[in-house]
């Protein structure tokens, strides 16, 4: 699925906003409250949000001026960060989100276009697809703030992106998907005999994604619903 990745930018700032909409609603008490990460407060999970922007615009750098700029510095950088942002006061955290947004948006307006087909091998992706990344980062994450903000927020061309980007992932399970509205089959590995499994595309790629436990999901034959492929 092609998608301008500017028009996306435009996703993105909006899908930024509805999220510090939601972190700004929350009281100050709340970064040392469990999300819906296991093992990540809200704190882990609001400070994963903003360096994943700079992230991001570090890949968008690498693809306009050529020069290698990695995502992160390595795995365990990328993970002390988050460990070493995670207690800070909830309105440090919501304007480091802020502020790490307007650097990848400022990131992506000074691509000039031949650089959003710069491949970056860290990606296996060219930099067009950076801003689909972002903003399903912050549309997962969103709903991982465990709060009022769930699958049925997303927009239908979001869970119909994300739904097929998990189906073209997926590995170790075979399944058919009839998602509601959509003419035509989606299918995991083997077809040949696979349990069949219908119901709205939010519905079935939260469930895929591990943000869902699926119970409005029908499967034929009759029975219990697979366990899903692991994603992120």
């Amino acid at each position: 699925m092609t998608v301008d990745p500017l028009v996306l930018m435009t996703d993105v700032d909006q899908a930024t906003e509805r999220l510090i909409r939601t972190a700004e609603a929350l009281d100050d008490g709340a970064v040392s409250a469990p999300s819906a990460l296991p093992g990540w407060s809200i704190g882990h999970l609001l400070t994963h949000v903003a360096r994943n922007a700079d992230a991001y615009t570090n890949l968008l750098t690498w693809a306009r001026t050529g020069v290698e700029t990695p995502a992160y510095a390595s795995a365990a950088a990328r993970e002390d960060g988050i460990e070493a942002g995670a207690g800070r006061p909830l309105a440090e955290q919501i304007a480091d989100i802020r502020a790490a947004h307007e650097r990848f948006a400022d990131a992506a307006a000074a691509m000039p276009a031949e650089a959003w087909t710069y491949f970056l091998p860290s990606t296996g992706a060219s930099a067009a697809a950076v801003p689909w990344a972002r903003l399903r980062e912050v549309e997962v994450h969103h709903v991982d703030l465990g709060r009022e903000y769930t699958p049925e927020n997303w927009s239908d061309a979001f869970a119909l992106r994300l739904l097929r980007e998990i189906v073209g992932g997926a590995q170790d399970l075979d399944l058919v998907l009839r998602p509601l509205g959509l003419e035509h089959t989606l299918t995991i590995g083997n077809p040949d005999g696979a349990p069949e499994v219908g119901g709205p595309t939010r519905s079935i790629a939260a469930w895929l994604a591990g943000r869902a436990d699926g119970a409005d999901l029908t499967v034929s034959p009759a029975g219990a619903l697979p366990a899903p492929p692991r994603w992120k």
